[in-house]
């Protein structure tokens, strides 16, 4: 049976209450709510819009993203052996579709192009009759993808984005992000790098020119400081450079000791190796061992990055080889449809569809204010990523953040991550306001 809050659904009134609190299947009459709202699935298909990069810099995480989709719609509509429908606690969803009835998709590519994610969002509301549009491997996509969603009044669950931003000054009534974001990074990062290097570094940064890497420098360059670090130099490179030589030149006479390359995807495919491939790694700086960090990776840049990856660290939403029960059941499941472990881009995919889709169940209805409030301060667990809240202030998730570093000794291709600890969601969660930025209204625009 579905959970409901009333203290969470003010607007629920005359009819479209009576429906709600006795838990029947979604039927009611034009006028039930306080207005008709976009892309209203009563009599016609519940659509569901995911936009991910298929080409681009960004294509391989895209792909993977894709697939975490596809698997959460088979395990809604009751196809499979259900995967983290069995974990996930509360659970409205019963493996019947949402409301009762199947829930089908349509794909499209954003080209890691942020106009394309826009251009392609719109195409899925506008012809497609989404309900609700979600995809995104840069942060440039998501937020550009969020705001239209504002605009038209169709929920977006953004998929990868760790800019500050998308739940700060860019964030949105109608977006929602389970991803950590980089001040969570710097936190969660900042105790292992002083461990493992001392509090005595000059460090050089190398930073995608885009929302994403401006915030993600801006918190780890603010976490390694507290620390005692001193920041040599933050120079951006362009989205989608293949040889970073000239780069990589200015940091060997710079006076670092530590590079830090917050680059995602084939960017880091590409710096990472190259960066060893100069030498780096083997040099002697300021009478210690030069050292490489990447802030924030993945697995799939993990295996693409190769030997150069090993003994890197960084930080982590999730992992495969985590040993709680979601995090297994994911697992097998992801395996079994596709022969191999699953990524975080997967997994996040995955989980937000079916968060998505388990507060309609809460609600009652695909009314989007009243999805947005089933949302609102949602906690629960079972996901793999521990006890998680989706506060209600800015829509971010909180939960615990995984460090990890490059496996010296992996005992396949998958094996190339090891967790070497995990922060708290206490000690990654920060005050809404420090980002700014403002929600909006429920209420929403006819698309």
């Amino acid at each position: 049976m579905a959970i409901f809050k009333p203290n969470r659904r003010s607007l629920l009134k005359g009819a479209g209450a009576g429906i709600a609190a006795l838990g029947t299947p979604y039927i009611f009459t034009k006028g039930a709510w306080a207005q008709d709202f976009c892309n209203d699935p009563t009599n016609g298909k519940i659509v569901l819009g995911f936009n991910v990069p298929q080409t681009g810099s960004y294509a391989e995480e895209g792909l993977e993203q894709l697939k975490g989709y596809e698997l959460a719609v088979k395990h809604i509509n009751g196809e499979g052996d259900g995967g983290l429908l069995k974990t996930l606690k509360p659970v409205a969803l019963k493996g019947n579709g949402v409301l009762g009835r199947k829930v089908e998709y349509v794909t499209g590519d954003t080209q890691t192009n942020t106009d394309a994610a826009r251009d392609g969002a719109r195409r899925m509301i506008e012809r497609d009759k989404a309900i609700m549009v979600t995809g995104s491997v840069t942060s440039g996509e998501a937020i550009a993808q969020q705001s239209l969603c504002q605009e038209m009044g169709v929920i977006y669950m953004s998929g990868l984005t760790h800019s500050n931003d998308t739940t700060g000054k860019d964030k949105r009534r109608y977006g929602f992000r389970h991803f950590f974001n980089a001040y969570q990074s710097g936190v969660a990062i900042a105790p292992f790098l002083a461990k493992e290097y001392g509090t005595d570094r000059r460090a050089y940064h190398l930073t995608a020119d885009y929302t994403w890497g401006w915030t993600q420098e801006e918190s780890i360059k603010n976490a390694t400081e507290a620390l005692g670090w001193e920041t040599v130099a933050t120079v951006r490179t362009p989205l989608g450079l293949g040889d970073y030589s000239q780069y990589l030149t200015p940091v060997l006479n710079s006076g670092a000791d530590v590079l830090i390359l917050n680059h995602y995807g084939h960017d880091m495919v590409n710096s990472l190796p190259q960066a060893v491939q100069f030498g780096l790694r083997e040099r002697q700086a300021n009478g210690k061992n030069f050292e490489i960090v990447v802030p924030m990776f993945s697995e799939l840049m993990a295996v693409g990055a190769g030997e150069a990856v090993k003994g890197i660290i960084g930080t982590s939403n999730w992992q495969w080889s985590l040993d709680d029960e979601g995090t297994k059941a994911f697992t097998k499941s992801y395996g079994e449809a596709y022969g191999e472990p699953p990524s975080q881009s997967a997994h996040t995919g995955y989980v937000q569809t079916i968060l998505y889709a388990d507060a309609v169940e809460r609600a009652g209805t695909f009314y989007p204010p009243e999805v947005i409030k089933a949302l609102e301060g949602f906690e629960f667990d079972g996901m793999g990523n521990g006890h998680t809240v989706y506060r209600d202030s800015d829509h971010q998730c909180f939960k615990e953040v995984l460090v990890v570093r490059g496996n010296e000794n992996p005992s396949s291709r998958f094996d190339v991550l090891n967790v070497i600890g995990k922060t708290t969601r206490e000690d990654v969660t920060y005050e809404a306001s420090i980002f700014g930025g403002e929600l909006g209204p429920y209420e929403p625009n006819k698309c």
